[in-house]
């Protein structure tokens, strides 16, 4: 009877990979959700505490369990906790939830005794990798996702064996030692991974051949990045410095035809034209915005030829914008047209453009922008003549430092029109400030004052709107515009990343017959460098466009158009093969047709032509049995060489020899059993001896008695009855 360690040597390496494989999978599923950047820094620190602990406890192979009556007392205690999370702490209802499960799975792991709590803290895994999917859109999602599908697999794996072998009634008599639980561990580290990764080859095939019925699920709960405030109606004074101290992505643009990043534009956000010292304010009204005949938007810039008479700048762009909370639409100056799967769209008077459809955010779009620029002699020229309400909306001043209009005065008294004027204010910013993102802790009485004569260093907003006041102080229009500034190209993607850090703010100057042209009083950035690290981020930014593009985004005009793809690239795949086909008949058939003529002038060389080549070809074909049929000979005619190997060639040979004569060798037989049922006296004698130097050579490598074995066997040939 085999030691009861022996016996349960094998449950014990389940039971421990089991253990292992569902830390593990909770521990996927809490990085995963953790990653996401949605959790409060409090609770990833408690309960990733929790977690590690957990871990520790079970590399030293040591147990930790609380009560069962604790398990419920506290379960108690936290409804209550959940209620007043839901209200006043949390506020919305997925992150309350997501602090309720993150509660449940640490009290769980402290307490798992029995099955069902195995199970329970495995569907707690997948709940958080849920609440991750709810949280977040990123491409490392992917990622996360797989390795808790691994992980998933793997425990799911070890729960079936786990379960099969304590439902076991026959238990094993093989000793299970360390090397098998090694080699069930091997075995178990190549199965899971290759089981996940046809699972999810299988779930990307449903993904993409499935119809996709709606893109808002969950939508409504996920936290979206905070920039909103920086692109409303109304921005004071440091909110674009603020959004600038991030850089997480904000969206990427693909411009037709741009291959190289060759183009250096302002996406245009909100326009700004109302200023109370501080604040910057948008009345403008909206209008809602027709469809044409195609489906497109019409925007206000289709109808703008006359103030900008260039037509050699229009580009057509796509931007893909990751989950934010603005409602605006990003486009290059001066934008004709916008496409999207949006219902409701509305423009302003100055050009910015919403979406008003609260069911659609904003993910992807495709517009069209005229970025020519009227020649600078002719806006020199340009009347200083504007229309009332022109004057009135955008001549606007609040009381100021009246430094400020002196200032401006001083700056532009060499320049004689109002573009000259306007270079002079621009370059003369860019020059004596500098940049910084460093804002003050508290907010001057005068900002603009403080940031001009006193402080003299600020970012984007304060020098726009310095510039837009000092223009409007010379009475010329203008206004304050905040968007972004074209960032980082990825030569990968031929896509520009902008981020966060690239929002910007400059000014719009109006002149009569040409509208409004941008100025940047803001002094260059430093142009950033291109590391080793910096090209791999580009790669992975690639992935991360097509997750957004394939995945996040991919909805039924995504799969009408990615099917029409695949029955194009199909049917030019087909046709091709019949193209092929059909040139691989026609060559054969004039290949044979050649042959012929060349056999029918000269048969007889060609006859023996063909004889030699079904020689060379039936040599080739028995190329292998002819060459063991060499070295047989060979060994047979020289013994000595290898005498085990010949010593059994010669002892076949007299069998065969032997059977022709009727006295066959039965397998079963011993080479002594066989030759007492000889009959002859004499031949027995000599296979006698024939046998006892073949047992020699065959098993104790004698070369003597192999060099002897084909005399002795010529004479048996000879001692044969005739």
């Amino acid at each position: 009877m085999l030691a009861p360690q022996s016996q349960s040597a094998l449950p014990a390496g389940i039971e421990r990979y089991f253990e292992v494989a569902l830390y593990l999978l909770v521990l996927m599923g809490f990085g995963t959700l953790a990653s996401t950047g949605g959790l409060g820094l409090l609770t990833v620190m408690l309960a990733g505490s929790a977690v590690l602990f957990r871990g520790y406890l079970l590399i030293a192979r040591r147990s930790l369990l609380i009560p069962e009556s604790w398990t419920t007392i506290l379960t108690l205690v936290y409804v209550a906790f959940y209620l007043a999370d839901y209200f006043f702490i949390s506020q919305t209802f997925l992150n309350a939830t997501v602090h309720l499960v993150l509660f449940v799975l640490v009290v769980r792991l402290f307490s798992a005794r029995r099955d069902r709590d195995y199970y329970f803290l495995a569907i707690i895994a997948c709940l958080m990798v849920l609440a991750a999917s709810v949280l977040t859109v990123d491409s490392t999602f992917l990622l996360a996702f797989a390795a808790f599908m691994l992980m998933a697999v793997l425990a799911s794996i070890l729960m079936e064996m786990r379960h099969s072998s304590a439902k076991a009634t026959v238990s094993s008599t093989h000793r299970e030692d360390a090397g098998a639980q090694h080699r069930m561990g091997i075995s178990l580290a190549g199965t899971a991974p290759a089981l996940s990764f046809f699972i999810l080859l299988g779930g990307a095939g449903i993904f993409f051949i499935l119809p996709r019925i709606s893109s808002g699920y969950l939508s409504a709960y996920a936290p979206t990045a905070s920039i909103a405030t920086g692109f409303s109606d109304r921005v004071q004074l440091g909110q674009i410095g603020e959004i600038q101290q991030s850089s997480a992505l904000i969206m990427r643009i693909r411009i037709d035809g741009d291959r190289q990043g060759a183009f250096d534009l302002k996406w245009r956000g909100v326009a700004l034209n109302v200023f109370d010292g501080r604040t910057w304010f948008n009345p403008h009204q909206q209008r809602l915005l027709p469809r044409t005949f195609d489906g497109r938007f019409a925007l206000s810039g289709a109808n703008a030829s006359i103030e900008n008479p260039g037509h050699q700048g229009d580009i057509h762009y796509r931007v893909l914008m990751e989950p934010v909370s603005s409602n605006v639409f990003f486009l290059a100056p001066i934008a004709t047209d916008l496409e999207g799967k949006y219902r409701t769209l509305a423009e302003d008077g100055a050009g910015a453009v919403f979406d008003l459809d609260p069911e659609r955010p904003i993910t992807s779009y495709e517009a069209s922008s005229n970025i020519a620029q009227p020649d600078p002699a002719a806006l020199r020229a340009a009347s200083d003549s504007y229309p009332p309400g022109l004057s009135l909306q955008y001549l606007q001043l609040p009381r100021l430092d009246p430094r400020i209009a002196q200032l401006a005065e001083q700056v532009t008294a060499s320049s004689d029109n109002n573009y000259d004027k306007a270079l002079a204010i621009e370059s003369y910013l860019r020059r004596s400030f500098a940049y910084t993102l460093q804002l003050p802790a508290m907010v001057p009485r005068d900002p603009l004052a403080n940031f001009l004569f006193e402080r003299r260093q600020g970012h984007c907003e304060y020098f726009a709107s310095s510039m837009a006041v000092m223009l409007r102080t010379l009475r010329i229009p203008a206004r304050v515009v905040n968007g972004f500034r074209t960032g980082e190209f990825n030569d990968v993607t031929s896509q520009y990343l902008v981020r966060a850090s690239d929002a910007h703010s400059w000014v719009e100057a109006y002149f009569p017959g040409y509208g409004w042209i941008s100025f940047d009083p803001t002094p260059a950035a430093a142009a950033q460098s291109h590391t080793g690290w910096a090209r791999v981020m580009l790669y992975m930014d690639a992935v991360g466009s097509f997750w957004r593009e394939w995945v996040v985004n991919y909805d039924i005009g995504r799969q009408y158009s990615l099917g029409r793809q695949v029955a194009r690239t199909s049917l030019e795949w087909l046709q091709s093969s019949r193209d092929w086909s059909r040139r691989s008949y026609d060559g054969l058939l004039n290949t044979t047709r050649r042959v012929q003529r060349m056999v029918s002038i000269s048969p007889l060389r060609w006859g023996l032509a063909a004889a030699i080549l079904t020689m060379l070809l039936l040599l080739a074909a028995n190329a292998e049995k002819l060459w063991r049929m060499l070295l047989r000979r060979r060994l047979a005619a020289h013994p000595e060489k290898s005498p085990a190997l010949a010593a059994t060639l010669w002892y076949e040979r007299m069998s065969r020899l032997l059977a022709r004569r009727g006295w066959s060798k039965s397998p079963a037989q011993t080479p002594r059993e066989f030759l007492i049922g000889i009959p002859d006296e004499r031949l027995r004698e000599q296979i006698a001896q024939f046998t006892q130097h073949y047992e020699s050579a065959r098993f104790g490598g004698s070369a003597a008695d192999a060099a002897s074995l084909p005399a002795l066997y010529l004479k048996i040939q000879e001692s044969m009855p005739r």
